[in-house]
């Protein structure tokens, strides 16, 4: 919270959002705890512990932080090896050290003032990354769903395992899975401000509870671990096969909860620190270790239930965990009637929406190559696993990046008929004038190492069709330049210089004039050739003719 924020005084307002928000945190924990192959209770540890200690040090007055789908299904993969190499490891264990490996490379990541790489996976690598995710969540829980057994082997051994396993699903179980679906479609569509994973969970308790579904073959939960929660100890000779996973659990908890906290966040509110953000959730993974939760982030789909409902400080976050501290101490018993098949449609009612084809759609409609990246961001979840998938679709990230600035525009500008504006060449202005002698450029972009000689070879072409005696380079769209650029630049002029060909400079930004001024170049081009505006160059070009 900021610095000053009324936590005690603001209790009382957000008393009822922060128990709507947590009628549909609770459950949604508890199948996450699945997903990640981990006693439901350490879902409610998620909701407890890293929910309070985000409240207190967090920058964001709503931002809701247990767990979400993608981190889970990362978990899954680090649990689940660690579980066939030590089968007798206890689950809670695996999932402590995992949640202290977290927050500890979160509040390192703090330390060396990394909250700017919230902004290096690009938005459309991140959009196919959680479709990927959402495919396989699906795959990971159609057998729940459908009461068989598969041994998994990847997604699409696993969807081809699936389909010829269907001749032996039980029906009883399917039932209860299309039933939990039914309570929840009816809840958002006659119901939109009821809590639907609650209604739905309640459902299936009620109907295992009093029907005996066990006994009809209808795999439940079981009995649970309730009460205090008991401290649970970190192993570190699992760090060394622990930390990849952690790694890539890190950086998709971080980039879910800043961009969860900038969506949700209004005027009034104070601004969203990525520093903070860093030490806030950091923090709350490695407290939440000590008793064996999942690791945590934010979540956008219950930030959105916080603020729809009203919230308006993380008040709202105290009364969530305070209803899944109750739920351990007294409703473990009332958990274990819960079937598996409910809470599999849970989670597959609440991950398929991470598939968002109309968002596919509309990269692909502003730009192919990015789709492109999404759908590989996709595919590489579903090929390679999830951990690998998300260190592909940082490569991707900025493979992306470097791809957009290794070839930079470079526009050949000619005035306006009648005016001194200048303005990109374009069929669309066949009229304007090209002024004899003289080639105005315009590089776009800052220019280093990697591109700066896909932007002289453009000079040069350009060049070679005009012949000109001066080329005036319009540095107005150039922010910076790195030193080899540079060089390359200082080479060019004594080159072209000793062509009979001078180069002017325009409109160079602060960063560009004092990196010219370093080098010899700014003494060859003295004032008579750097000039303030392209206007200007073109008039003393003219006035020597």
């Amino acid at each position: 919270m900021e610095k000053g924020s009324p936590l005690s005084s603001g209790f009382a307002a957000d008393l009822l959002p922060g128990l709507t928000t947590a009628a549909v945190v609770v459950p949604k924990a508890l199948a996450y705890a699945t997903i990640a192959q981990l006693p439901v209770q350490a879902g409610l540890f998620a909701a407890l512990v890293p929910m309070a200690v985000y409240a207190v040090l967090g920058s964001s007055r709503v931002l809701s932080v247990s767990t979400t789908t993608p981190i889970a299904i990362l978990c899954a993969t680090a649990i689940g090896e660690a579980l066939s190499a030590d089968p007798g490891l206890n689950p809670l264990v695996a999932s402590a050290t995992l949640s202290l490996l977290v927050g500890l490379m979160l509040i390192a990541a703090r330390v060396l003032r990394f909250g700017f790489l919230a902004n290096f996976i690009s938005e459309p690598v991140l959009t196919g990354f959680k479709a990927g995710v959402g495919f396989v969540i699906v795959a990971d829980q159609l057998p729940k769903l459908l009461g068989i057994h598969i041994q998994k082997e990847g997604f699409f051994r696993d969807v081809a395992s699936i389909v010829a396993h269907v001749p032996e699903l039980s029906w009883p179980t399917l039932a209860v899975a299309l039933g939990t679906l039914a309570v929840i479609a009816f809840s958002k569509r006659f119901l939109p401000k009821a809590p639907a994973p609650l209604l739905a969970v309640a459902v299936g308790i009620a109907a295992s509870a009093v029907l005996g579904l066990e006994a009809a073959g209808v795999s439940v939960v079981g009995a649970i671990q309730g009460g205090f929660p008991m401290p649970v100890l970190p192993r570190p000779s699992l760090f060394e096969a622990m930390w990849p996973a952690a790694a890539g659990i890190a950086l998709i908890s971080f980039t879910e909860s800043i961009a969860a906290a900038r969506a949700f966040v209004q005027r009034a509110d104070p601004p969203i620190d990525a520093n903070r953000e860093l030490l806030a959730i950091g923090a709350a993974n490695a407290a939440g270790a000590f008793i064996g939760s999942i690791p945590a982030g934010g979540g956008t789909s219950q930030t959105a239930v916080s603020r729809t409902a009203g919230s308006k400080t993380q008040a709202a976050s105290l009364v969530v965990a305070a209803v899944a501290f109750a739920t351990l101490l007294f409703l473990a018993p009332v958990l274990a009637f819960m079937p598996h098949a409910t809470l599999a449609a849970v989670v597959i009612a609440y991950s398929i929406g991470l598939v968002n084809p109309a968002e596919m759609a509309a990269i692909r409609h502003v730009r192919t190559m990015e789709f492109r990246w999404a759908l590989a961001a996709c595919l590489g979840v579903m090929v390679l696993g999830t951990l690998k998938g998300i260190l592909a679709a940082i490569v991707l990230s900025l493979l992306g990046l470097m791809y957009l600035t290794y070839d930079p525009r470079v526009d050949e500008l000619r005035r306006k008929p009648g005016t001194n504006v200048f303005r990109p060449r374009s069929s669309d202005h066949p009229d304007d004038e090209a002024i004899p002698g003289l080639l105005i450029a315009r590089p776009e972009g800052r220019v280093y190492f990697a591109n700066a000689g896909n932007i002289g070879s453009k000079l040069l072409a350009l060049a070679k069709a005009s012949s000109p005696q001066v080329i005036l380079l319009d540095c107005s769209a150039m922010p910076g330049l790195e030193y080899t650029a540079l060089k390359m630049l200082v080479e060019a002029e004594e080159r072209l210089r000793a062509e009979g060909t001078e180069i002017w400079l325009a409109a160079l930004t602060p960063e560009v004039l004092e990196l010219v001024r370093r080098t010899p170049l700014a003494e060859r081009l003295g004032r008579e050739r750097m000039f303030f505006t392209v206007k200007q160059a073109v008039t003393a070009f003219e006035a020597r003719q």
